[in-house]
């Protein structure tokens, strides 16, 4: 089985080959990948509210359509407009409209003058021009602005009331199509009419979604006015004065969870909270707290629970009431060992080792499984009379030629994690049936055998997990899935993480990716 990164890999180096031998010429806008329109996801959104309006009632989840997870959010194949879309928005911003002009404490603070009357047209354009650069992420052209306060000035008039004419400014811009999308437009690149050269407001955008998942604050679009995101060396300041903001942990806390599958769990709230936080500490750990190389992230041999969640995982008692750092068994070292991942792939009842293979082999070592033929019940598991334990039921239902070629791929690997329950928990038999004792055996073909998470992640360490992950960081970043233009791309950020200078730094590749020429630059999307 070839990954899909080589079989990308080998298709871009023929192209390369076939253009040489034509003689072709190479210049700058080469590095241009395609970036399709992407509308804001309802983390984005909400964070965008939360940041600029400070209303952290997160009204994009209770209220927009769901986004769906491929595995991330901001997929922009899967952003097809609606009416649900249209009038849910119209909906949360004359809501958040009203709650910020009936907050007066919050108003006051987002005002930037005071207002010496109802129709106080000075005033509403500072705040309109000021709110708006936030929300639109650029400052708002003299037309746009002209025509949003002529209709702010109407209504506060008309009311008598100040307070309207804000209310008019921001439902306006929160229903404005340059707010919901990160519309790129640029200039076009001298020799290469398909490519386009972002300006600063745009890098400065592009920038603030992926390190934040909200808008840039005025420090980016400062710097993106004053030029200073024109150069590699201002995008690396920024970027690294963005990296220091707790939204960054956060983002790529999020990034992991996506990533790996465990953005939602299927536990009570203490327990999801209690191994979300698990993870989490220790993603910041290592790529935060203390710069550790990116390997160290799935082999740490200690993890971060409280007292409850040690209990529930059978560990030593931990003293006191607050979480702590414990060593870990062997065999459950690194992230994969947290109950996080452990509970990816889970049925209703009990593990599935097919879904969790499925997801091992297409997250982790970036190797695809062809979707099942149609009317296939992918969720249901194999029939229980076929055999009294449940690795014995898995074998037979490999061993149908209609099924084994792509179950062979996935249940083994499953397997190799059975001696764990859908919670994260140490068992040796099936539930409910002590008479089948689980083997805790798996196999990733072609890559080896293993039993447990430790073993796992040696495997994928040794298949090139990096690789995968700058993959799926890229795939992050563009909002779509990788193709055959985006191999160079790709192994040139791969190549500088696994640089002695990089230390393997999953900070750096960050800033590796804000800082390359492709970042910059947007090409026309091939119908």
């Amino acid at each position: 089985m070839v990954s899909n990164r080589s079989r990308l890999r080998w298709l871009a180096v023929l192209c390369v080959a076939l253009c040489l031998g034509l003689g072709c010429r190479r210049d700058r806008g080469e590095a241009a990948v395609e970036v399709q329109l992407r509308r804001l996801s309802i983390h984005e959104f909400d964070n965008t509210l939360a940041d600029v309006l400070r209303d952290d009632t997160r009204p994009g989840s209770r209220l927009l359509p769901a986004d769906r997870y491929r595995p991330f959010d901001n997929a922009a194949p899967t952003q097809d407009p609606s009416l649900v879309l249209v009038e849910a928005l119209e909906s949360i911003a004359a809501d958040a409209a009203a709650r910020l002009v009936n907050d007066q404490g919050r108003l006051n603070d987002l005002l930037p003058c005071s207002p010496d009357g109802p129709s106080d047209a000075a005033c509403l354009e500072d705040f309109a021009r000021v709110i708006g650069r936030r929300l639109l992420r650029r400052p708002l052209d003299a037309e746009h602005l002209d025509r949003l306060v002529e209709a702010a000035q109407f209504y506060a008039a008309e009311e008598r009331r100040f307070e309207t004419g804000v209310e008019i400014v921001v439902r306006a811009l929160l229903q404005d199509p340059a707010f919901l999308y990160r519309v790129e437009a640029g200039t076009p690149f001298k020799k290469a009419p398909e490519v386009y050269e972002l300006d600063g407001y745009e890098v400065a955008t592009r920038m603030a979604f992926l390190l934040w998942a909200s808008p840039p604050d005025d420090a980016l679009l400062d710097s993106a006015e004053a030029g200073t995101l024109d150069t590699p060396e201002g995008v690396r300041d920024q970027a690294q004065r963005m990296l220091a903001d707790p939204r960054a942990r956060a983002q790529i806390d999020r990034f992991h969870a996506m990533w790996l599958g465990y953005h939602q769990l299927p536990h009570d709230a203490w327990l999801t909270t209690a191994m979300r936080r698990e993870a989490r500490a220790l993603i910041e750990r290592v790529i935060f707290d203390e710069a550790r190389p990116y390997d160290e992230l799935w082999t740490s041999p200690e993890s971060y629970v409280d007292p409850a969640l040690a209990e529930h995982y059978g560990y030593d008692p931990i003293k006191g009431d607050e979480p702590a750092w414990v060593a870990v068994p062997v065999e459950r070292a690194g992230l994969l060992g947290t109950g996080a991942f452990l509970s990816v792939g889970s049925g209703v009842a009990d593990t599935s080792p097919t879904r969790r293979g499925k997801a091992i082999r297409e997250r982790l070592f970036c190797s695809p499984v062809e979707p099942p033929p149609p009317g296939v019940a992918v969720d249901e598991p194999p029939d229980p009379s076929l055999a009294e334990c449940k690795e014995d039921r898995y074998i037979q239902h490999r061993n149908d030629p209609a099924c084994s070629g792509c179950h062979s791929l996935m249940d083994p690997i499953g397997f190799g994690l059975e001696t764990y329950d859908r919670e994260g928990r140490r068992r040796r038999h099936d539930d409910g049936n002590p008479e089948c004792t689980i083997s805790g055996q798996g196999e990733v073909v072609p890559y080896g055998p293993f039993s447990g998470p430790a073993e796992l992640a040696r495997l994928a360490l040794t298949a090139q997990l990096d690789a995968c992950a700058v993959d799926h960081v890229l795939q992050f970043a563009l909002g779509r899935e990788l193709s055959t233009a985006d191999v160079e791309l790709s192994d040139r950020l791969l190549n500088a993480f696994r640089a002695p200078e990089q230390a393997g730094r999953f900070d750096r590749l960050l800033l590796d990716l804000v800082t390359d020429p492709a970042f910059r630059l947007r090409r026309e999307v091939t119908p």
